[in-house]
This record gives C-alpha cells, structure tokens and sequence, in this order.
C-alpha cells in the first residue's frame, strides 16, 4: 500500500499562471507556455489556453472579436451579421500550426470591430454594453458560432488539448504583451470541448479558474436576470459574467468584487474595528448574496493594465505569487514560477478571500 500511495499524485485540478510587467513591458508567450510544462499532470488535455494583453497594438482602438465556426457558411452569415452593427476593419484566420496534438479544429477567425454610432445612437447604448449583448446574442442564437474574445488590444487563445500544445498552436511565441495569462484544464463533471477550454472573457476581463463551485446554479439565476446567457457547458463561464456586472455595470472596485465572490464569514465581518470597514462589508453581503462563489478555487482575472489573483475563504486550492525586477508572477506552483524565472523572490501565497492585485504603471502601455 505504501509504494501504491507514493505512485500516485492527486494535484488538486487545473492549472493556472500568469505573469505581468509592471512597466508595461512586451514579452512573447513563451515564458507563460514553459510555465505550464511541470504542471503538465494538472491537465488532462481536455482544455488550455491562454490570454494575452497589449498583442494588437495597431488596433488598439478596436473590439478585437475571435471566433469559433462549425463551417465556413457559419463564418459568411455571421459576417453579415457583424456588419450591420459594426464598421470591420479588419477579418482574417488566426494563424494556426498543424499539429498532431490537437485535433478536431474549428474555424478560427478573427475581427477587429467599431460599433456604429448609428447603432448605439438608435439603441441608446453605450459601445460596452452594446458588445456584451452582441456576444450574448451570438452565442445564444446563431447556433455553430461562439465568440470567445471580445476585448480591446487584447485576445484569448484556447483549444482541446495540453496548454504546452495550445501555445505552440496557435503560435503564441510570434506575439507580444504586457501581461498573459494561461489555463491547463482538468473537467471532472462538464464536457471538453473547445468552447469550454478557458479563459473564459467578456470585452477585456478573462479569467482563468481551478476549482468547483458549488454555488453555481444560484450564482447562474441571478446573473441570468440581467441578460448575461450561461450555455457553454462548464461553471466557469459564470465567474467572468459576475466580475463584469459588478465591475462594469455595478462600478465596485476589484477589492470590493473580491469582498462579493469571496466573501468574509460573518463572524470575520463582526470582529472588524473599523466601523466604515464593517458597514461597507456588511452592505456587500447583504446586497449581493447570490454572488457569494462558494466550493474550492483560485482565480486569475486579467484586466486591461493589471491582473487579480484570488483564492477562496479556506484557501482550498493553491497559488503562489513571486517577482523579479518589475515582472510579477502567479502559478497554482512554485515550480511554474521558477520556469518563468528561476530567480524570483518575495515568493508567497496570498490569503485566502484577500485580493491579490497588480497594476501597470499608468501610462505604460
């Protein structure tokens, strides 16, 4: 029994990593992929992926839109669909290696997008809400056709398969940005299936999740009355459309956000001695209850200038956190930082329920 147990790793789901310049120094994808390699027995090659910011500095003005398609007719009328609330400026393939790994592939193809303000003059919208109902709208009724990025200067990268592999796919090493982010899934009780692969985004959020909520079906209700659509068949879609309402259409903080998914125990939020601290984190409880993300995680967000690590209350799921020079990285392991930069220092892990957050200089990038 003693040499079966010594066989065997249990390495508690999925794998995350990100890394960031605080100086908004470009860097290709190639240290993020290498992070992923010893945590290879973290996935199961059933999803990897990987978001990248500040890689399309010459659109950087516009709604970079990446697809997926079942066929290439899919792809013609949801063009046509594009173009009568859109200017496209631009609309290609994404770049793609042939590799024996992944398999399976759907069209893949991208758009970089104006709203009409036309459109958003007849809707009464501004272009962000207008893009987040356009990304609802496609993915809920045009069947065959997912959008799985959104963002300005910014695009996520995901597949089937092992993240060392998906990186390579989709030629990550020939693109550069400030900040990236990376997933190695390991699904325990949803399909794996491109769509389903994270990051999981909305306008510039992604966000990448190791762990299990429990609270799902509760979180999905609420969220879905406010015109946000789970159907891509895995819990994690729902943490990216709650950072965006209480983010975005809330306007709370990202230390106020954290307060809502990961809530402090009542009896932590009693014993604060600082009474505005108490109201405000009362008020949070109280007015977003079914907000509350309960079961094991750790979350990466990634946000235009900065990136947000995040455990759950109990710290039931590990991350790690370490730097070197202006570079700050965050791992579900030591040893995917120390691919990264074998150097790095301050190595720690954050609290559980506290907020670990980084911001590019203003300016930067």
């Amino acid at each position: 029994m003693r040499a079966f147990e010594e066989d065997i790793r249990i390495p508690s789901g999925c794998a995350v990593a990100a890394v960031i310049s605080r100086s908004g120094e470009r860097m290709t994808a190639e240290k993020i992929i290498s992070a992923m390699k010893p945590m290879h027995d973290r996935s199961n090659g059933l999803g990897g992926g990987f978001a990248g910011y500040g890689i399309y500095p010459e659109y950087r003005d516009l709604y970079a839109f990446h697809f997926f398609f079942d066929c290439r007719d899919t792809r013609k009328a949801c063009e046509a669909f594009l173009k009568e609330g859109f200017e496209v400026v631009k609309g290609e393939l994404i770049p793609t290696r042939k590799m024996p790994e992944i398999t399976d592939e759907p069209v893949i193809w991208r758009y970089f997008v104006s709203p009409l303000k036309s459109r958003l003059a007849d809707l009464q919208l501004d272009e962000r809400e207008y893009v987040v109902r356009t990304v609802m709208k496609i993915n809920t009724e045009m069947k065959g056709a997912y959008v799985f990025s959104s963002g300005k200067n910014m695009g996520t990268f995901k597949a089937v398969g092992f993240p060392e592999d998906v990186g390579l796919y989709y030629r990550l090493d020939e693109y550069e940005g400030y900040s990236w982010t990376a997933h190695g899934r390991y699904p325990t009780n949803t399909p794996g299936w491109w769509g389903g692969a994270h990051p999981f985004t909305l306008l510039d959020r992604s966000v990448v999740h190791n762990g299990e909520i429990s609270s799902y079906d509760a979180n999905r209700r609420f969220i879905e009355m406010f015109g946000y659509k789970c159907n891509l068949q895995t819990d994690t879609e729902v943490i990216t459309y709650i950072l965006d309402y209480l983010l975005r259409v809330q306007g709370l903080t990202l230390e106020e956000s954290a307060n809502v998914i990961a809530a402090p125990f009542w009896s932590t939020i009693a014993g604060k001695e600082d009474e505005y601290e108490k109201r405000k984190l009362t008020y949070l409880r109280k007015v977003f209850p079914s907000l509350l993300i309960t079961g094991p995680f750790s979350i990466i967000l990634g946000f235009d200038g900065g990136l947000m690590a995040l455990n759950d209350r109990l710290k039931l799921r590990s991350m790690v956190v370490g730097e070197k020079g202006d570079r700050v990285f965050v791992a579900s392991e030591e040893s995917a930082i120390r691919m990264m930069e074998p150097d790095a220092e301050r190595i720690f892990a954050p609290s559980g329920g506290e907020p670990f957050i980084v911001r590019v200089q203003e300016g930067a990038y």
